[in-house]
């Protein structure tokens, strides 16, 4: 497969992933008639606890759910900052690989510098602040209806008369699910990742061909195919191929050897690139003892692999928001961490 076809499949693997998520949230929001999300929302710190523990899972799926659960409104702008500096994106599974014990100890220091800085970013921010810049799409959630999740008669009659929604929709998982079985999208060899990919689809599959017309039109069809799913796509793509043409053939290696003040700096300006990639020089200069922990503490605080790229479809504030937050807190932590260094 050529360099850019790769760019397009990884592409699909990402918005694909977002899109059955929020396809799984949505269901679960109408089965529950919203009462998972509202103690959620009534427990900020339960949000910053999840977020993060989500984040400190190796690879970027568990970013992939919080942006999610973000986009439609369920956590707050700290709870996203939380889980963006505890993520080390794909970065993770090559440290440890290389050097699993500061692997294991950097993975605890960043949940719980991501669990103070969301704190403190919904506090200092407010309210006003965080919602002018925040997503605002939420879930479509009517008092009346109930969501049916299987029944006999009814699944035969819906089949009977299949809609085209439904069909478009269970032909694109099936399509997806037989993707990630014959890795031609996600790792090419099994492991959590895509055994993960592999569930979800197949939950959001289940939905697709058993939960009522109304539902699949309003929520499913309307919401999250056509308001989210393509634009998620086009923005994921459109910076991935931006990164593969521009970025990766950027040379940051001459500005590296100039001091570890001056590779802490690069650190963090690498890490606004929303790619895992560009990261993986300081993961393996620290494996060779070229760097300070202090300069690899930065990068992983700062990047987040491809966790903020669905964010880019929907709120650019939200994502401009989130970098800055995230190198400002990458830059200090590097630098007292340095400065403590003997």
């Amino acid at each position: 497969m050529s360099d850019i076809g790769a760019v397009v499949m990884h592409a699909f693997m990402i918005s694909g992933f977002v899109a059955v998520m929020m396809l799984v949230i949505e269901y679960i929001n109408v089965l529950s008639q919203g009462q998972w999300q509202q103690r959620l929302g009534n427990r900020r710190w339960g949000q910053y606890l999840l977020a993060a523990g989500l984040g400190a899972t190796p690879g970027c799926l568990g970013a992939f759910a919080v942006v999610a659960m973000y986009s439609h409104g369920r956590i707050s702008l700290g709870a996203v900052v939380a889980a963006m500096i505890a993520t080390s994106g794909d970065e993770s599974f090559v440290l440890f690989a290389l050097v699993p014990k500061t692997a294991l100890e950097l993975t605890l220091v960043l949940f719980a510098i991501g669990l103070a800085a969301g704190a403190l970013t919904d506090r200092v921010l407010g309210r006003r602040m965080t919602e002018a810049i925040t997503c605002r799409q939420g879930f479509h959630f009517h008092q009346e209806e109930h969501c049916r999740y299987f029944e006999k008669e009814q699944f035969v009659r819906q089949w009977r008369n299949c809609s085209a929604a439904r069909g478009i929709l269970s032909f694109s998982l099936l399509a997806f699910i037989i993707a990630i079985a014959t890795g031609q999208i996600g790792p090419p060899r099994w492991d959590w990742i895509r055994a993960t990919l592999l569930g979800v689809s197949l939950v959001a599959a289940f939905i697709v061909t058993t939960v009522p017309e109304h539902f699949l039109e309003d929520h499913l069809w309307k919401h999250v195919v056509r308001e989210h799913a393509l634009r998620v796509f086009l923005w994921t793509l459109g910076s991935l191929l931006v990164l593969h043409l521009v970025v990766e053939r950027w040379e940051v290696g001459g500005a590296l050897d100039q001091g570890r003040w001056i590779m802490l700096l690069v650190a963090g300006l690498v890490g606004l690139v929303p790619e895992s990639g560009p990261h993986l020089i300081f993961v393996t200069m620290y494996a060779e003892g070229l760097v300070p922990f202090g300069v690899l503490l930065t990068s992983s605080i700062v990047q987040d692999g491809h966790g903020m790229l669905p964010l880019l479809a929907h709120s650019r504030p939200a994502f401009v928001a989130i970098k800055l937050i995230n190198l400002a807190v990458g830059l200090l932590a590097g630098s007292l961490w340095l400065a403590a260094a003997p």
